[in-house]
């Protein structure tokens, strides 16, 4: 059988020698729909970094709106609604919106498909609560400074942006996906109007490498 890791960076190489930087997903997500592949990061629970810092927090919506980047098939975003939140959650495959609606029948979330780099207009910094995990480490390096910039425009006034990532040292660039992120890749959130309330730099449950976890606030 195919490794799952191995085959989504065989998509995204193909994707990319098209000059293609997201195409990959909804291959990867329509033979996931048809039984002919295993999305490598659907582990059916919500990120426990994101459930962690929810509790820590003490994290309730009372009904504001919340955004999850790169939903997948959902468990974060149904994470963020059942804290109360009125979630809306997009990915850019299509494959992978209907895959969480029928794993989520009648949920209260709002799952569409939309492409991180043109969000809709009304997005724009309407968001009290952002969710950002493995979005960005999952596109390439030239991209990273145009996704955080997406990624920060959708935070209200007074709202945050949870973002989780694995760490990447200083060095060369790796082949990816993913393309973990520096301390200087992280702090390009603070470039656009938002502000660093806490950056962390965890270990993995394995002991091989490190996540970062990094909370942000916009002021209002």
């Amino acid at each position: 059988m195919t490794d799952p890791d191995q085959h989504a960076r065989a998509l995204a190489a193909e994707a990319a020698a098209d000059n293609d930087a997201t195409g990959w997903f909804e291959r990867l997500y329509a033979e996931a729909e048809a039984g002919d592949a295993t999305v490598p990061w659907d582990t059916k629970v919500p990120h426990p970094l994101l459930v962690e810092w929810a509790d820590a927090v003490q994290l309730q919506g009372g009904g504001e709106p919340a955004l999850v980047i790169g939903c997948g098939y959902g468990d974060d975003a149904e994470f963020a609604a059942a804290r109360g939140f009125d979630v809306t959650a997009f990915d850019v495959s299509p494959s992978a919106i209907a895959g969480v609606r029928d794993r989520f029948p009648g949920s209260s979330v709002h799952y569409v498909a939309a492409d991180l780099f043109e969000l809709p207009p009304a997005w724009r910094q309407a968001y009290q609560l952002v969710i950002e995990i493995f979005t960005v480490q999952a596109l390439p390096v030239r991209l990273r400074e145009a996704a955080v910039a997406a990624i920060s425009e959708t935070v209200a006034p007074g709202g945050r942006l949870i973002v989780i990532q694995r760490r990447r040292p200083d060095g060369p660039v790796p082949d990816g996906p993913p393309w973990p992120l520096t301390r200087a890749d992280i702090d390009l959130f603070t470039a656009n109007g938002l502000v660093a309330d806490q950056i962390e730099l965890l270990p993995d449950a394995d002991g091989n490498g490190a996540r970062w976890r990094a909370e942000f606030r916009r002021p209002g």
